[in-house]
């Protein structure tokens, strides 16, 4: 738990949780922290950009890694680059079906006022190696057996079960399919050709209409 730049507004952090237990522990977190501060006639939100002065958006970066069924070891990591094949198949599958999966992750009306440039929040799709600004972060290096991908894409309001499984579906398919990602960016990602991400909940449920997968 540590102190954000805005007025009130608080970051918490999760210990890597397997499965289903990840968005269990949401759902209990959102609970218990509306009561305590209720108890105690504070009001708690985890709306997505509240309209009160000096205050900054907040995001809910889901981050991921698979472990390997033969040896339990982290499927992502590689001793060569910050990402494993199997990890750039993930990635590729998350970057594929970005903007289908947007109406999972931003649920709400609110949630679009955040993706703006240079803000720590994506607004186009991306990946990139320890950049904030791209949708979805590598972090680690070769050699670093804690290697993962980390999805920016999401809103504290979203509901993890779906957000989770989203992002789920997105990168085995990438996986099963061997899909290769696009290079990542190595400069602004604010400023590269890539699709923007839907600017509104209307933009983001045609997105899914539209999408067979």
């Amino acid at each position: 738990m540590e102190d954000e730049w805005g007025p009130g507004q608080m970051e918490f952090s999760f210990s890597p949780i397997g499965g289903l237990a990840a968005a269990d522990a949401v759902v209990l977190f959102r609970s218990a922290v509306k009561q305590m501060c209720q108890r105690r006639g504070l009001l708690a939100t985890f709306m997505c950009r509240p309209g009160l002065p000096n205050f900054f958006s907040y995001g809910w970066h889901l981050h991921e890694s698979l472990l390997s069924r033969a040896d339990g070891r982290n499927a992502f990591a590689s001793q060569n680059e910050a990402l494993s094949a199997v990890g750039h198949q993930f990635v590729a599958g998350l970057i594929e079906h970005a903007l289908p999966m947007t109406v999972f992750a931003a649920p709400t009306v609110n949630g679009y006022k955040r993706y703006r440039p240079y803000s720590f929040a994506p607004d186009r799709v991306c990946w990139a190696v320890e950049n904030r600004g791209a949708l979805v972060r590598v972090q680690g290096a070769a050699g670093d057996e804690n290697s993962h991908v980390e999805n920016r894409m999401g809103e504290p309001a979203a509901n993890p079960y779906l957000y989770m499984a989203a992002n789920i579906a997105a990168g085995l398919d990438g996986i099963r399919r061997q899909l290769e990602p696009p290079p990542p960016v190595e400069a602004d990602p604010y400023a590269a050709q890539a699709p923007m991400l839907p600017a509104s909940l209307r933009d983001a449920v045609g997105a899914l209409v539209e999408d067979t997968f």
